[in-house]
């Protein structure tokens, strides 16, 4: 049975542009249905946060349609800490949104030196709406960025402005800044981009079509 790590933020607030303080989390959906994917796809999936904090879901993610599933993983209330799993234990990584990874993730050192491992190791590396900004952490020592050259799908700018929310800056913009090569689908379509070992979603009208391609790549 292949293993996954799904690296979930444990943010619950994110700081706008403007100064103000924005409750947000993970998005139910890109959390569930990419769990559900890949369970029923036969992929072990292991959940874990940094400090191994119960993780915040954004409320605005829950419209009735995932509440009860979100209640009921169980994964989400004990999570693995970030800095006790090992890349060596794990077949791929899967980054899902919510504006939270912004906030937490894409800082984290301890996720940029796990981020390097996987991708080093020739494993299987995917993220999700604004999981990407989760890559921003993946910077080597010497100040490459570790998915230099990679095309990839990321939130869009055109659907941040259409969801109105003032964010800090632009995920896909500081990818390009890295060397990332930013592939844009029409808003809200499902578009996933892959580029060798790299899977990538652009929004969560693209969770099930990444988790598939991720089982399919691991089958």
């Amino acid at each position: 049975m292949k293993k996954l790590l799904m690296v979930v933020s444990a943010a619950d607030s994110l700081t706008l542009a403007d100064g103000t303080s924005h409750p947000t989390g993970f998005w139910a959906e890109e959390v569930v249905e990419s769990v559900r994917v890949l369970r029923e796809a036969g992929v072990e999936v292991t959940l874990a946060t940094p400090g191994g904090a119960v993780p915040t879901v954004d409320k605005a993610s829950l419209d009735g349609t995932f509440d009860e599933a979100v209640a009921s993983l169980e994964d989400l209330r004990a999570p693995a800490s970030l800095s006790s799993v090992r890349a060596a234990d794990f077949d791929a990584v899967y980054l899902p949104g919510g504006h939270g990874p912004m906030a937490d993730l894409a800082s984290d050192a301890t996720l940029g030196g796990l981020l390097a491992e996987f991708h080093d190791g020739g494993k299987l590396v995917a993220a999700l709406c604004h999981g990407p900004a989760g890559l921003l952490s993946a910077v080597r020592e010497d100040g490459t960025f570790v998915f230099a050259g990679k095309e990839m799908a990321v939130f869009s700018d055109e659907e941040e402005r259409q969801g109105g929310l003032d964010v800090p800056y632009s995920v896909a913009g500081r990818l390009a800044e890295l060397g990332a090569r930013v592939r844009t689908g029409e808003p809200w379509s499902s578009t996933v981009v892959v580029d060798g070992k790299l899977v990538t979603g652009q929004n969560p009208q693209s969770t099930v079509a990444t988790a598939q391609r991720v089982a399919s790549l691991l089958a």
